[in-house]
């Protein structure tokens, strides 16, 4: 059966309208599918958010048993027309409070029911469709306790919603085909005019083998195009009868051009062996520089491979003995005495200083490598320096039965970022003391072997380094090479060492015998600058405070906005130790807020990585409000970076105290603040 021939007109209105009601039928369902999902997720987080202030207003009824006071709680939702009813039930799931809107019926289910489950910050949330309505039951949590459930019915428009859009679709639909329609009519023909008058010449040309006619060139688009590009194939066929009886002058010339061009080769051969031989010498020299890189990749596997191994170990090593020993202090099957769980705890907090030191020297060669640390570059008392020294290592040394001796306070400055030349002697201090002998002695001497040149020694009596040892010392993960030995560490320790000094302008170096000791030194630059004797700390400073009668008189209300239950019960347990001290908490930034408005605090403490609104945000928010934009305002965060901290500061923070938090630098924040609140109050 022969199938009737269709016009390119009827082809163009069929392809028109098909891809209007494709276009049509994806931009309209794509609207109406998100504007419809966009309705139920704005109907449902309203529906969470009211039932989550509900939920923080009526807890004190609940806690208290006022079913008065709920029920005023609840007749607050009258200014929320699309809640038909709402309802309050204890935690043994009778009913508490109710409340109906005008024109609605009373009934409630006598318990909360079970249905879809959303997981939202405040908790657990139940939704349950009914027809036109949806029933939300969201837990009332305080401090952990269940106190009770929150009901709401509110208004679903989603099906009359649905209806009016399934309208609006078919009105757009059917103008849009119309329209489409009533184009292709009027337009249809500028398309395929040209394309018959193509088609006719064609015709013509194949029936009569007549080369010379050509096609009109009748518009200016892809048409005048074809008709071009078909007048140009019959040009061309004229012109190949020409063409090829040039073609045999053309095959002479070829053959001579063929001659010349061996000729040519034959030259160029000749210089070519010279340029391989050229070029072999320089592919040989290429090659050693190849093996030389490939022995250094080696190299850098290895070493990355004995980074992996030393990390996994290292790192689960305190890990062993903090998830150890909390083990046993949490089980009920493993009764501990008060001795043991102080023993337990001081292990626990040794274990989790060593880790927190190791994770500090990764970080610290990682932004050495990337040169991303920065130097505050000084003049340094010297004496200040090695007295603060004497005071952190005083204690390792004593533990291990070593002397240290440090010479007397030497007047000399260098100049040097005070913080990492602290960093530096500790470290060199510390290794000695580590691989030093039972009842060694470690000696440090401050010498000037040149002008302007100030040298600072640190002489161990260990069993000394081999030579092949000390040319690996400064490799990263050589601990002291003592491959396999029983001494803590990354190894890294000496490569960041090194490289501080050498940011600071100085030298470093070491001489060592076997069985006798080793002689770590760095070298710095002198400065006359005259330097100011440094401020007393900030916990002396706060103690003059009180002293000088500027205690206060009341417990300081201290406000932490923190949404990490275990992180706001640490501070929970350092604040009851205070009696000074009043603490109120709050698990976001809107919530802290309002508390803040609220209870005016001395203080506030905030973690930068809140949910909804982050710490920054919550800041400005304070500075923006009069009541609120004088409270000091101090930063919690595991963000430990020197950019970040640069950054809060910048912010209009007070202080930044990092995660995991120091007992003594928390306390002693809060005084320095507390005291210089109180001598700029009036």
């Amino acid at each position: 059966m022969i199938r009737p021939r269709r016009s390119i007109r009827e082809k163009l209105v069929t392809i028109v309208m098909s891809t209007t009601l494709a276009a049509l039928a994806v931009s309209v369902g794509t609207v109406v599918a998100y504007d419809l999902r966009s309705y139920k997720s704005a109907l449902l987080n309203d529906l969470a958010t009211q039932a989550e202030l509900v939920g923080h207003m009526t807890s004190a009824a609940l806690a208290f048993d006022d079913a008065r006071l709920a029920r005023e709680n609840l007749a607050l939702l009258r200014s929320r027309p699309s809640v038909r009813a709402a309802a309050i039930y204890d935690d043994k799931g009778a009913l508490f409070a109710t409340y109906v809107a005008r024109g609605e019926t009373g009934a409630f289910p006598a318990r909360p029911a079970q249905g879809g489950r959303r997981v939202r910050p405040g908790g657990t949330e139940t939704y349950v469709g009914a027809g036109d309505e949806v029933v939300l039951y969201k837990p009332i949590v305080e401090n952990g306790d269940l106190l009770g459930t929150v009901y709401l019915r509110s208004q679903n428009q989603m099906m009359e919603r649905m209806r009016d859009y399934l309208v609006i679709c078919a009105c757009v639909t059917v103008l849009a085909l119309f329209t489409a329609w009533l184009l292709v009519r009027r337009l249809g023909h500028t398309i395929t005019t040209p394309i018959d008058a193509i088609t006719n010449i064609a015709r013509e040309v194949v029936a009569r083998r007549d080369y010379s006619r050509r096609a009109p060139r009748i518009s200016e688009d892809e048409a005048a195009e074809l008709v071009d590009s078909f007048n140009a194939m019959l040009t061309e066929i004229e012109q190949r009868t020409r063409a090829l009886e040039d073609s045999n002058r053309e095959i002479a010339r070829e053959a001579q051009e063929r001659a010349r061009a061996q000729q040519e080769v034959m030259r160029l051969n000749e210089g070519l062996e010279a340029r391989v031989q050229e070029r072999t010498a320089q592919l040989e020299l290429a090659n050693s520089e190849l093996e030389l890189a490939i022995e250094e990749a080696r190299n850098a596997n290895q070493a990355k491979s004995s980074f992996l191994s030393s990390m996994s170990h290292e790192l689960r090593t305190p890990l062993n003995a903090i998830l150890g020993f909390a083990q046993i202090l949490a089980s009920k099957d493993m009764p501990t005495t008060l001795e043991q769980k102080l023993e337990f705890s001081g292990h626990i907090l040794k274990s989790g200083r060593h880790l927190l030191t190791l994770i500090n020297e990764i970080l610290d060669l990682a932004k050495v490598e990337a040169g991303a640390l920065s130097l505050s570059m000084e003049p340094v008392l010297l004496a200040e320096v090695l007295g603060e020294c004497e005071g952190m290592i005083a204690p390792l040394a004593a533990a291990r039965g070593v002397r240290v001796l440090f010479p007397q306070a030497p007047a000399a400055r260098v100049q040097a970022d005070r913080t990492r030349l602290k960093q530096v002697l500790l470290n060199l201090l510390s290794n000695a003391v580590k691989y030093n002998r039972e009842g060694g002695a470690v000696v440090v001497d401050c010498a000037q072997p040149a002008p302007q040149r100030l040298r600072l020694s640190v002489q161990d009596t260990g069993m000394g380094l081999s030579p092949e040892q000390v040319a690996g010392l400064f490799q990263p993960f050589n601990r002291l090479g003592q491959e396999g030995g029983t001494q803590e560490g990354t190894g890294i320790g000496l490569v960041v060492t090194r490289r501080l000094v050498e940011l600071m302008g100085g030298e470093i170096g070491v001489t060592s015998s076997p069985g006798v000791g080793s002689v770590f030194w760095i070298e710095l630059a002198c400065t006359d600058a005259a330097g100011g004797v440094a401020d007393a700390p900030p916990v002396a400073r706060a103690a003059a405070a009180v002293a000088d009668g500027l205690a206060p008189e009341r417990p300081a209300t201290v406000l932490y906005i923190e949404d990490n239950p275990a992180n706001l019960k640490l501070v929970q347990e350092i604040v009851r130790f205070r009696a000074d001290l009043r603490l109120v908490s709050a698990p976001d930034g809107h919530f802290g807020l309002s508390l803040a408005r609220s209870q005016k605090p001395d203080i506030i403490l905030m973690d930068l990585n809140l949910p909804g609104l982050s710490g920054f945000e919550v800041l400005a928010q304070l500075r923006r409000e009069p009541e609120t934009a004088r409270i000091p305002v101090i930063a919690v965060s595991a963000n430990a970076m020197r950019a970040d901290i640069e950054r809060a500061l910048a912010a209009g923070f007070a202080r930044y105290l990092t995660k995991p938090i120091d007992i003594g630098q928390f306390n002693e924040a809060i005084d320095t603040v507390l005291s210089a609140r109180m001598r700029t109050t009036p």
